[in-house]
């Protein structure tokens, strides 16, 4: 058995803006394939090139796509009846990020898609993301750093302008 201690890097950034108004900044970033279609088109890709043109038309500009939005406010708000808290995670990625970084450090994998977490406070709306490349700091693999530090400035990107 081996343990390897990982020390993470959060990224955080608080806005002013309504936190329906982050939330919609966010989901018109990032691509929002059916995944149910998507997962039967990944499985019927008969080569990387086909499945690569999948990915490509299904993440946004930034590329990125939307696996998996969980209103985890809705959990929260079970107990009090009340209309607060707000908060949300996306899943999100991209295949082809995950792939780079996993074809040099395997367990890259384990921390792909990334998860982006959205929740209002009395402070104001905070953004919160664990950045891949502190992840993957402790294998020591450059290309999979270069990659994961790649994405980590996506997802800033993303993170700033929804914050703005």
């Amino acid at each position: 058995m081996t343990i390897r201690k990982v020390e993470i890097e959060r990224l955080t950034m608080i806005s002013s803006n309504p936190f329906d108004v982050v939330i919609a900044s966010i989901e018109g970033a990032i691509g929002h394939p059916d995944m149910a279609q998507f997962g039967k088109a990944s499985r019927a890709a008969a080569s990387h090139a086909e499945f690569e043109g999948l990915v490509q038309r299904s993440v946004s500009a930034l590329g990125l796509m939307l696996f998996m939005r969980l209103d985890i406010g809705a959990v929260l708000r079970r107990e009090s009846g009340r209309a607060q808290p707000k908060a949300v995670r996306f899943l999100m990625g991209n295949p082809m990020i995950m792939k780079e970084m996993a074809k040099h450090v395997p367990d890259a994998a384990s921390y792909a898609p990334i998860t982006l977490l959205v929740d209002e406070r009395p402070d104001g709306v905070h953004l919160g993301y664990d950045r891949m490349a502190s992840f993957l700091a402790p294998y020591g693999n450059d290309a999979a750093l270069a990659v994961a530090r790649d994405l980590d400035a996506k997802i800033e990107k993303l993170m700033q302008e929804a914050a703005e």
